[in-house]
């Protein structure tokens, strides 16, 4: 007999609270209007054919010539259905005699009547009383089951907890990490424990890891190193300017950027929860990143800039900056400290230049002079010197 694996009974509850939603929802959304809590659906009179049910209460003490369906937050079928019970809701008790199956799907199921046929459950808790019976198989996936009463033929489970006081005239065979509690004499049958499978451990060769390792240093260096000639051939004063406000002062820009990097995360999520503000937001959000990701180029230039102080060409400078960086960030621990460097420096001297050349600042006194004509032409506007 094969076994659920636990991915089956996960699965079935997530369906199962699903429709528990929908159709617990549907119901709520069609008596928000009533001032008080509707009264129980109630069939007491005998029908026939199939018959379906959606209510927040729903209660079947009529017979039932077919089958029955039936959703709401508890569902309670005490008559006599001829058919398959089909059901799904927050707490679900069978009391009647169910000719056909059951398939019942909720948080809580108790079955105090007699089944003739199988079950198919998933719960979270499963309780087979002791006046219960099915005369068929039991299959299903819950944390906990108790069966107090009686199946006729085989059970098979996946579940943590399962407790067998009563009797079972087949086989037993149940998912789970713990022993079952069966009671001598309660199964006719063969027991089986199938252990929840584990993830196979994989060791990995000290050689496999140097490899791995050495494989994303090269793919890193290679990768960083087309950003920062990129942006040494693209940006080379943009470079300059920025990492100008680091050399005299860069625990400025460290902690300027340190303040940053929590106060504007939060300033762009306050935007977002106004919805007024919402697009305003998501661009802040698009600008931050992008700043964020650029801070390893600058960085990196400003790192070459400190070792050659010469006239070499910004790429030169990037590239060399860069390769340092990339390699303290393979080194571990340091990496954390070189990385929180790194963001935090490079936040600072990009939010200090934003700063120093924001449009909204106000230059008093006179208009700036005009700038110097070329030589050799003559402000014909000009009055004639004295």
């Amino acid at each position: 007999m094969n076994s659920l694996p636990r991915t089956v009974r996960y699965m079935s509850a997530a369906l199962a609270v699903g429709f528990l939603v929908l159709s617990s929802g549907a119901v709520a959304s069609a008596s928000t209007s009533a001032p008080s809590p509707a009264a129980p659906f109630s069939v007491t009179d005998a029908r026939e054919g199939p018959q379906f049910y959606a209510d927040a209460i729903v209660n079947v003490s009529g017979d039932i010539d077919g089958d029955v369906y039936a959703a709401g937050q508890s569902v309670t079928v005490s008559g006599n259905v001829t058919g398959d019970v089909i059901a799904a809701a927050q707490t679900i008790t069978i009391t009647g005699t169910v000719d056909g199956n059951v398939r019942l799907s909720a948080q809580s199921i108790t079955i105090n009547g007699k089944v003739t046929h199988s079950g198919t459950i998933f719960a979270a808790d499963i309780n087979i009383a002791e006046t219960a019976s099915l005369g068929d198989d039991l299959v299903g996936a819950a944390s906990t089951v108790a069966i107090a009463g009686e199946v006729g033929r085989d059970v098979l489970v996946s579940v943590d907890r399962l407790t067998i006081g009563g009797s079972v005239g087949g086989d037993v065979s149940y998912v789970s990490d713990s022993k079952a509690h069966i009671a001598d004499g309660a199964v006719d049958g063969s027991v089986e424990r199938v252990a929840t499978p584990q993830s196979p451990k994989v060791e990995v060769s000290p050689w496999a890891a140097i490899v791995a390792w050495f494989v994303g240093l090269l793919y890193a260096l290679v990768a960083f190193s087309l950003v920062t000639l990129l942006a040494g051939l693209l940006i080379p004063r943009w470079l300059q300017r920025v990492t100008d406000q680091l050399v005299p002062s860069p625990w400025k820009a460290l902690l300027v950027g340190f303040v940053g990097s929590f106060a504007i995360p939060i300033g762009l999520l306050v935007l977002l929860v106004t919805v007024v503000g919402a697009p305003l937001a998501f661009a802040g959000l698009l600008v931050w990143v992008v700043l964020t990701l650029s801070t390893f180029v600058f960085a990196s230039f400003y790192i070459g800039r400190l070792l050659l102080r010469g006239g070499q060409h910004p790429v030169v400078k990037s590239l060399v900056g860069g390769l340092i960086l990339i390699v303290a960030l393979q080194i571990p621990w340091l990496n954390i400290l070189v990385w929180c460097a790194m963001v935090f420096i490079g936040l600072g001297a990009q939010l200090l230049k934003f700063h120093g050349e924001r449009p909204w600042r106000y230059r008093s006194g006179t208009e700036s002079a005009p700038s110097p004509l070329p030589a050799g032409m003559v402000n014909e506007q000009a009055p004639p010197a004295l």
